[in-house]
C-alpha cells in the first residue's frame, strides 16, 4: 500500500532545498516511516543475520538520510543470496512529491563501469579479442600520436595514459559520441601505457563501448541485452533510458566548493558538480550511450547483478559469465593499492573495477576481497566474498563537502561488521 503524502508545504516537505551560506541541503521530516519504502525482502535469518543486524544497518541507513545530502537514498544488501534488505528512502525529484522507491531507476555513473568491463570479458571468454592485444588491431585510429602500444587490459585498469580529454570542450560534448571518440583517437597520452595508474573517469569508456561494437557487429545495449539483461531477467540495466521511465533527479549538495578543490573536481571528471549533475538530468543525457557513466538500474538490479559474479558468474540456472572471466576481472592488477594520479588517492584495481583492502578502502574497513565500483562519489556497488555479500547504495545528492561523508564510513563500518 502507497503511504500518503502529505501537501507540499513549508513546513513538512523534504523537497524544499536551503542554502545557509555556501551549505546547500534538504529539509528533512521528523519522521521517515511516510517516505520510506520496501521491496521483496526475506527475513534476516534467511541470509545468516538476525533482525538486530538489519535493523542496525537501517539505523545507519536513515541516519545518513537525516543529513539532508540526499534526496532520495536506496539500498540493497543479498547475504548468501538472499536479498535480506531492499529500501529506499525519498523523493523521487526535489521539486515533486512523487515517491522515490526500491522499482525507480537511477543512474549509476561510474559504476557503469563494472557492467562495460565484464562485456569486454565476454568478448575475451568467447574468443574474439585478447586482452592483451592493442586496442589498434580493432580500432587502428586509436593508434594515432603514440597510441599504438597500449593495450585493453591497460584501459582496464586505468593505465593507458588517457584519462581525460585535454583540449577545453563544452560538457554537452559527452552527447556526441563521434566527437568524442575522434578525440581520444587523435589524443596523445599523458604517461606511457602501462606505467601511470591515472582513474579515467569518462574516457576509456568510450573506446572500450567501440571495441564491444567493431567486435561484435552490434549496439552497445544489443549486447548488454543478450549477455546480461534478457538472461537476468532485469527490468532496466540499459545504456540510457527510455524518455517514457520516470528516473530520479540528481541534485548538487552540501558546501559550494572552492579553489584548489574546483580545480581538483575538473582535473578527475572534467568538469564541476554542478556541471556533471545538470548533464546528468538532460534529457540527452539519458537518451546517450555512455559506457562508462550513464547505465540506469535499481539497487536491486545492481546486488543481483555483483550476487552473479560472487556465484562465479551464475544466475539461477543460467551461466553468465565462465568462472575463470570472472576471476580474471576481479584479480587486482597490484597487490597494494597505488597513488591515483587522477583522483590524488591511493587505489587499488583490476581490471574493470575497484578493489578493497585489508585497512580502509571505498567498501568499508577490512574488505580485503571486497570488488566492485564506485559512482559520483556516494553510489555504490559490490560484492564481498569474505562476508557472502552483494549490494547497492544508490544515492542521488551529490557533494564532496558534507555531514554526509562521517555517516557514510559509519554506514559500511556496520554493513562490514554484521555482516563478518
Amino acid at each position: 500500500m502507497q503511504p500518503r503524502v502529505k501537501p507540499l508545504t513549508e513546513s513538512n516537505s523534504i523537497l524544499k532545498t536551503r542554502a545557509f551560506n555556501l551549505f546547500k541541503h534538504v529539509n528533512v521530516p521528523t519522521s521517515l516511516t511516510g517516505i520510506t519504502q520496501h521491496g521483496d525482502e526475506q527475513p534476516a535469518e534467511r541470509g545468516g543475520l538476525t533482525s538486530a543486524d538489519t535493523g542496525a544497518i537501517w539505523r545507519a541507513t536513515r541516519s545518513l538520510y537525516r543529513t539532508g545530502m540526499n534526496p532520495a537514498i536506496s539500498l540493497c544488501l543479498r547475504r548468501r543470496g538472499e536479498v535480506i534488505m531492499d529500501r529506499s528512502i525519498g523523493y523521487r525529484t526535489t521539486h515533486s512529491t512523487e515517491l522515490f522507491t526500491p522499482k525507480t531507476p537511477v543512474c549509476l555513473f561510474s559504476a557503469s563501469k563494472a557492467v562495460t568491463a565484464m562485456l569486454v570479458h565476454h568478448l575475451a571468454e568467447t574468443g574474439q579479442i585478447d586482452l592483451h592485444d592493442p586496442i589498434a588491431r580493432y580500432i587502428p585510429e586509436y593508434a594515432r600520436n603514440g597510441k599504438g602500444r597500449t593495450s585493453i587490459v591497460h584501459l582496464l585498469n586505468h593505465r593507458a595514459g588517457l584519462p581525460r580529454i585535454r583540449e577545453e570542450v563544452d560538457p554537452e560534448v559527452l552527447f556526441d559520441t563521434d566527437r568524442v571518440k575522434q578525440l581520444l583517437y587523435d589524443a596523445e597520452p599523458e604517461s606511457p601505457s602501462g606505467v601511470t595508474q591515472a582513474y579515467h573517469a569518462i574516457t576509456g569508456g568510450y573506446v572500450l563501448g567501440e571495441l564491444i561494437e567493431r567486435v561484435t557487429g552490434e549496439t552497445l545495449n544489443a549486447v548488454l541485452d543478450r549477455v546480461i539483461r534478457q538472461p537476468m531477467g532485469m527490468e532496466y540495466f540499459t545504456y540510457g533510458i527510455a524518455e517514457n521511465i520516470d528516473v530520479a533527479e540528481n541534485s548538487v549538495m552540501g558546501m559550494k566548493l572552492m579553489p584548489p578543490m574546483t580545480q581538483f573536481i575538473k582535473h578527475a571528471v572534467g568538469g564541476s558538480i554542478e556541471q556533471v549533475v545538470e548533464v546528468s538530468n538532460d534529457p540527452r543525457f539519458r537518451a546517450a550511450v555512455i559506457p562508462a557513466g550513464n547505465l540506469y538500474a535499481t539497487a536491486e538490479e545492481g546486488s543481483r547483478f555483483f550476487q552473479m559474479l560472487l556465484d562465479g558468474g551464475r544466475y539461477q540456472d543460467k551461466q553468465i559469465f565462465h568462472p575463470d572471466t570472472v576471476k580474471n576481472a576481479i584479480r587486482g592488477a597490484s597487490r597494494r593499492p597505488l597513488f591515483d594520479r587522477s583522483l590524488m588517492i591511493p587505489l587499488r584495481f583490476s581490471a574493470g573495477m575497484m578493489r578493497g583492502n585489508p585497512g580502509m578502502s571505498v567498501f568499508g574497513p577490512g574488505a580485503p576481497k571486497a570488488f566492485g565500483h564506485l559512482g559520483f562519489v556516494t553510489i555504490l556497488c559490490w560484492a564481498d566474498p569474505q562476508r557472502e555479500l552483494s549490494g547497492a547504495l544508490l544515492t542521488t545528492g551529490k557533494g564532496l563537502i558534507g555531514t554526509h561523508m562521517p555517516r557514510l564510513l559509519r554506514l559500511q563500518q556496520i554493513i562490514n561488521q554484521r555482516c563478518i
